[in-house]
């Protein structure tokens, strides 16, 4: 830890650094998928060092929280490959869904789980329908195999034997989420949406009755539609149908009262979100007459309370950002929260004093903050479009860069691409800016939190918009002195990781690139993925095979021959969504140029990696890189990595 003292002079990129990659990424914790029961909290950890295992944990009042599912059980669902909503709880019974089988199983925590629903059927997003002592949920039916499974609502019995596939409620709509039903129990909500629409391009919300048997009689549509968005349809306490629409062009709260449907704050911010994974959630009802509200602000999230009598939102005043997960009770709001300086964390908020309560960090690292490098937000121009990112410059009292010279740059584009980066502390960030790199984090045409115009900038202008966005931040950084023109490196995974690779095969302003798992094929990704994104890429880029040629032309695997710099590729060997085969084909094309090129690949990984050795191996593999492609040499000791065509 420095203090004070002497400060070293070092070429940016040597300097040494208080994370280590083990340390940026040790005990590194996904948390989300909040759940209130009573007294207890409950909420889901990833856990990078059980091999990404997914654990369910209740905190009581007044004691330690405990994991409550078993050690050999993994709560997380594959319905729409992402899952999510993996458990319900209710009246301290709990139902979950295990990763192994996807089957669903009640836990009592004595004895061993007990199994609900037969092989074969995915379920998500299950609600308790206590007085006809059955879950409501969605299922997927894979028995016909896993390319275009079935998906449905369904009741499954609480007291079925483990053969119980659910009995159908709704069906024959390409994709289902949120089953809510009515206080009551007499009314069934749900959102739905059809082929070739992704959830933030157009959902319909449904409202059906229920009959004696609990089935739905005469389902009407209220809301939504193939233009328009409808997210988290919620019942008030008393029985009032609540949701999110970007009808407007922003995700606005709106209530159906007497069959009319009311906007409660109409506004030029988003206050909905990209459903990628079941029970996203950005509001919550305190009471019948009070929400917990959560928006987008500048690409910041901030968290507020309505009161819908008088139509008054009063932003509340946090250090922390609401990221997830927004739960909340009369006293008492959750949620997944943290800011610059404070990684990701399962918050609780007391309403009354607005006092914050981290019950559990996604990773304990006590980083001196003179270490610390605090975004800016950045708006920039992109051919004429203003722009957004989050800018970080290297940070390290211990050192100092020579006189007049720049750091190195790394430019990030998030994953999705349908979703946003937010400015919250990650060591891996801080991993290169105590290093001396500068990083700017971008968050191109078509991310999420600016808008429905600005997410459609992507719309059939995936690998132009995103690519531009990438190469003009990096631009922006060099004419503001910011970064050093000869080492600007772009880096990304999955669909950041094809923003990164469209970069370097399209454009000349990157020096080095570093792609994880990243799609090289825009082909392969448009006649070889799963269900859920199999026609993602009609709106990214157009109907195929339509579009054939534009997919070709977008491919960087069909323009390595216009690939003039270093790359690394870094690749978990059971990725379905990112086959390694892209990943090969790339190093392949580039080592035959002649260029510098590694290809670090990860056995037992999937798309995004889970284990903390393959992560550690990942970002060194990464820094090792560039110490030889630019001529420095990192501090510490490094995982060495084969480079093909090192001069």
């Amino acid at each position: 830890m420095h203090h004070g003292g002497s400060v070293t002079e070092a070429p940016y990129g040597a300097w040494a650094s208080p994370l280590s990659a083990a340390r940026a990424t040790a005990g590194a914790l996904r948390l989300g998928q909040i759940a209130v029961d009573g007294d207890d909290v409950y909420w889901i950890e990833g856990r990078a060092s059980e091999g990404g295992r997914s654990v369910l944990v209740r905190q009581s009042p007044g004691v330690p929280a405990v994991d409550v599912s078993p050690s050999d059980f993994n709560v997380r669902t594959r319905v729409h490959e992402y899952g999510g909503a993996a458990y319900t709880v209710s009246g301290g019974a709990i139902y979950a869904s295990q990763f192994a089988d996807q089957r669903l199983y009640a836990l009592d925590g004595v004895g061993a789980p007990r199994a609900l629903t037969p092989a074969g059927f995915f379920y998500a997003q299950c609600q308790v329908d206590a007085a006809r002592r059955r879950l409501i949920g969605v299922r997927e039916d894979h028995t016909g195999g896993d390319a275009q499974p079935p998906a449905a609502i369904v009741a499954v019995s609480l007291d079925a034997d483990g053969a119980d596939s659910g009995r159908v409620l709704a069906s024959g709509a390409d994709f289902y989420s949120d089953p809510v039903l009515s206080p009551d129990g007499r009314h069934l909500a749900w959102l739905q949406w059809r082929h070739p629409n992704m959830p933030w391009d157009g959902t319909e919300l449904h409202v059906a009755e229920l009959d004696e048997s609990g089935a739905p009689i005469a389902p009407v549509r209220v809301a939504g539609g193939d233009h328009e968005s409808v997210f988290q349809p919620r019942w008030s306490p008393e029985g009032e149908l609540y949701f999110i629409s970007d009808r407007t062009g922003w995700w606005n709260l709106y209530r159906r009262r007497d069959g009319a449907i009311e906007p409660l704050w109409p506004d030029a911010h988003d206050f909905g979100k990209p459903q990628w994974l079941f029970g996203t959630t950005t509001y919550a009802f305190r009471s019948a007459s009070q929400l917990v509200v959560s928006w987008a602000d500048q690409g910041r999230w901030r968290l507020g309370l309505l009161t819908l009598d008088d139509r008054r939102l009063d932003p509340i005043d946090l250090a922390l950002e609401p990221l997830d997960a927004v739960v909340a009770t009369p006293r008492e709001a959750y949620f997944v929260g943290g800011s610059a300086t404070e990684a990701a964390a399962i918050v609780r908020l007391t309403l009354a004093g607005n006092t914050t309560r981290i019950l559990k960090r996604s990773r304990d690292i006590a980083l001196d903050p003179s270490y610390v490098s605090t975004p800016e937000t950045v708006t920039f121009d992109s051919d004429g479009r203003p722009t957004h990112a989050f800018y970080y410059p290297p940070a390290n009292p211990a050192f100092t860069a020579p006189p007049a010279t720049t750091p190195p740059l790394l430019v990030l584009s998030h994953g999705g691409p349908t979703t946003a980066t937010t400015p919250v502390f990650d060591p891996q960030i801080q991993f290169w800016t105590t290093r001396g790199f500068a990083v700017i984090d971008v968050n191109y045409g078509g991310s999420t939190g600016y808008g429905r115009a600005y997410r459609q900038r992507l719309h059939g202008q995936w690998g132009v918009v995103d690519v531009r966005d990438a190469v003009h931040a990096a631009r922006h950084l060099v004419a503001a002195g910011k970064a050093d023109p000869a080492r600007l490196i772009t880096r990304g995974g999955s669909a950041g990781g094809y923003t990164t690779l469209a970069a370097l095969a399209f454009h000349d302003t990157f020096t080095a690139g570093a792609s994880y798992y990243g799609i090289s094929d825009l082909e392969v990704l448009a006649t070889d993925t799963h269900k859920f994104e199999s026609r993602y890429m009609d709106s990214l880029v157009g109907p195929y095979p339509a579009m054939k040629a534009t997919y070709e032309a977008r491919s960087p695997i069909h323009a390595v021959d216009r690939l003039n710099c270093a790359l690394i590729l870094l690749q978990g060997l059971e990725d379905k969504v990112v086959p390694p085969v892209q990943s090969e084909r790339m190093a392949d094309a580039v080592r035959k140029k002649g260029l510098p090129v590694a290809y670090v690949t990860f056995s037992g990984e999937q798309h995004g990696f889970r284990k903390a050795e393959n992560i550690v191996r990942a970002l060194e593999s990464e820094l090792y890189f560039y110490g030889k492609v630019f001529g420095f040499e990192p501090a510490g000791e490094l995982a060495q990595v084969e480079i093909d065509n090192l001069r």
